[in-house]
């Protein structure tokens, strides 16, 4: 992140732009003063702030209001969309797992070219928000009131990891950030591995098992989502301080989005865990 300063809004750009042309000829000649003749400064009156296009907390709260409106009226559609074909029979639609699919590509793609964060953005907004909806219709009508839980505590833990990094009592050190992302890429791995294993028949029991080590592992995984939340903060607030294009305020924002589906899911999972015991 340190290494990702801008080539054009750096600092030495910006000086050259306040310089002007200070040293170009034709603020001194032409305005009918002989070349030695001392003339007084001319006042245009007052001088508005300039603000060039780069990346803010503030923008990049907005952009997450965007997208997290997206994601909510995309859930709704997906919520209304479950199929009942049967008294208590409840059909997950297809859509759902198409817009999982687009959600995930648009992800991808963005970790590749991050300018395209607002346009993917949005996509995987839609997407996603499709296949969160439908999924918790299916949680919902098998633990009832479980979304209201699962939604109330991926707030809260957000409130919370804001406030301890706002605070400063959570620090996000280099340290803290390799062991967090090699954590995350290690969840990742698995739960491919697990993915391609029950292809073949071969499934990993604690990870839908209210046992007390597939709680604990639920535990460790909703956890590990949440400290993913400062690192997430850490990257907005030092993509200001940088002086990051303004487009990347889309692409810290779903970065945030992802973190808190993620987040949401795993809190889903560990509350229905815990109703099963």
């Amino acid at each position: 992140m340190r290494d990702m300063s801008n080539p054009i809004l750096n600092e030495s750009r910006f000086n050259k732009l306040r310089e002007g042309t200070a040293g170009d000829a034709g603020w001194g000649v032409g305005s009918g003063q002989p070349a030695n003749t001392w003339a007084p400064p001319i006042n245009d009156g007052p001088v508005s702030p300039h603000h060039p296009g780069v990346m803010t907390v503030g923008g990049t709260a907005s952009a997450s209001m965007v997208l997290f409106a997206l994601l909510l009226v995309s859930a709704a559609v997906g919520w209304i969309a479950v199929a009942e074909p049967q008294p208590g029979v409840l059909s997950f639609p297809p859509m759902a797992f198409v817009g999982a699919i687009i959600g995930f590509i648009a992800v991808m793609v963005t970790v590749f070219k991050p300018m395209t964060s607002h346009i993917l953005g949005p996509v995987y907004a839609v997407g996603q928000g499709l296949f969160v909806g439908a999924l918790s219709k299916m949680f919902d009508a098998t633990y009832s009131g479980i979304v209201v839980q699962a939604v109330g505590t991926t707030l809260a833990v957000f409130g919370v990891m804001l406030f301890l990094y706002r605070t400063r009592i959570l620090r996000v050190t280099d340290k803290f950030r390799r062991i967090v992302i090699g954590a995350t890429l290690g969840v990742m791995v698995f739960y491919l591995a697990s993915f391609v294993f029950s292809m073949f028949g071969a499934n990993v029991s604690f990870l839908s098992s209210s046992s007390g080590m597939g709680i604990l592992f639920s535990l460790f995984v909703a956890g590990l989502a949440a400290f993913n939340l400062a690192l997430d903060f850490d990257f907005i607030e030092r993509g200001e301080a940088m002086g990051l294009p303004r487009r990347m305020e889309w692409f810290a924002a779903l970065g945030l989005l992802v973190t808190l589906v993620w987040l949401y899911l795993e809190v889903l999972r560990l509350l229905a865990k815990l109703r099963d015991r």
